[in-house]
């Protein structure tokens, strides 16, 4: 079977949607013939097509307004051009998946990546604009894929699909990677993992530090625009030597994070699913996050934690001082085979 994955980014890029697109890339290949098709932003990355771990990748130069959407006139030529027998389009909130569309294929299927919202004002603009053409891509699709119940639900209002269209299936993990006994031990530590944006809600991790013992520090892993103004903030509290910022790690000190935090917290506004809470728990590291999207299915009040919004600074202090520590079991995660045999019942679903 020849498969299209169209994509606003792929390895490198550690962004939430390419690592979903290679981890279910990288297994179809496995029996199938997979091609992924990318947007290269500012042309930062080689446009030489190359084959990574059984995966064709060819990347295309595009522009942006306000880094959002991303449009690519040469992916669109090479798409007008290409016939598969399965394409497949990632992200509602960038453009490649627009025009995904226009590839010749037996089936077209769609994980949206939903959550309704833009990062910014100006983003959140676009995306009102754009939803006249995004209908489009659910008219054309044959099945929409939903990483949770928030984003089913959500898709169901803002574009009145059909139920019986949308088929649900979590994002997964490398189940191997968190197998077997956790060495490390727990360290007083909060841990947040995901880009710094000031919808992600790292800002008030960093209030509730003061009413923290001092002892208890708090590891930043990510990079975005609001990084300056979170370091701005942990100058002006007086917080440089209990506050670390750390960008591009390895994956296996990413996991040595996990593992040895004593608590994950993540008070994001919007969350399709949110990859790095499924992680932090593999890890058997408890997590606080907010009760807001999809964050909210994770929240079972004995491994992971929810806070309202808006975020009182002093209920988080009390709550990372119960919750830290905590031992967690008995969480069900999928594996990203899981992930790839629905997806292949699907891609086979009207098949000749």
């Amino acid at each position: 079977m020849r498969v299209l994955q169209v994509s606003i980014g792929y390895v490198p890029t550690r962004a939430g949607i390419a690592h979903h697109v290679r981890n279910i890339s990288e297994r179809l290949a496995i029996k199938h013939e997979v091609t992924v098709f990318s947007q290269n932003y500012r042309g930062w990355l080689p446009e030489e097509e190359e084959t990574i771990n059984g995966v064709l990748v060819r990347r295309f130069k595009s522009f942006s307004p306000g880094a959002a959407y991303h449009f690519s006139p040469s992916m669109i030529r090479e798409l007008r051009g290409s016939q598969f027998d399965i394409v497949h389009g990632h992200g509602y909130h960038a453009l490649p998946l627009y025009f995904s569309r226009y590839a010749k294929r037996r089936r077209f299927v769609v994980t949206p990546h939903y959550h309704g919202h833009g990062h910014t004002a100006f983003r959140d603009f676009l995306l009102r604009l754009y939803k006249q053409f995004g209908k489009r891509i659910f008219a054309d699709a044959d099945a929409v894929i939903s990483v949770s119940n928030y984003e089913k639900r959500l898709l169901i209002k803002d574009f009145g699909l059909d139920e019986a269209k949308i088929r649900l299936i979590p994002n997964g993990i490398n189940l191997t990677e968190f197998a077997g006994p956790k060495v490390s031990e727990k360290t007083n530590s909060i841990l947040y993992v995901g880009r710094l944006e000031e919808y992600k809600g790292v800002q008030y991790i960093i209030r509730a530090l003061p009413r923290l013992d001092d002892d208890l520090c708090l590891e930043i892993v990510g990079w975005g625009t609001y990084k300056r103004e979170l370091a701005h903030l942990v100058e002006k509290l007086g917080l440089s030597h209990r506050v670390r910022f750390n960008q591009f790690l390895p994956r296996g000190e990413l996991l040595e994070m996990y593992s040895q935090a004593g608590v994950f917290v993540l008070l994001s506004r919007h969350e399709a699913f949110s990859m790095v809470v499924a992680e932090a728990l593999a890890s058997k590291t408890p997590c606080i996050v907010a009760n807001t999207s999809a964050l909210r299915e994770w929240v079972d009040n004995r491994n992971c934690f929810g806070i309202d919004y808006p975020v009182d600074i002093d209920r988080l202090a009390e709550l990372i001082n119960k919750v830290i520590g905590r031992k967690v079991t008995d969480v069900k995660l999928w594996g990203w085979d899981d992930v790839v045999r629905e997806l292949e019942q699907i891609y086979d679903l009207g098949q000749e």
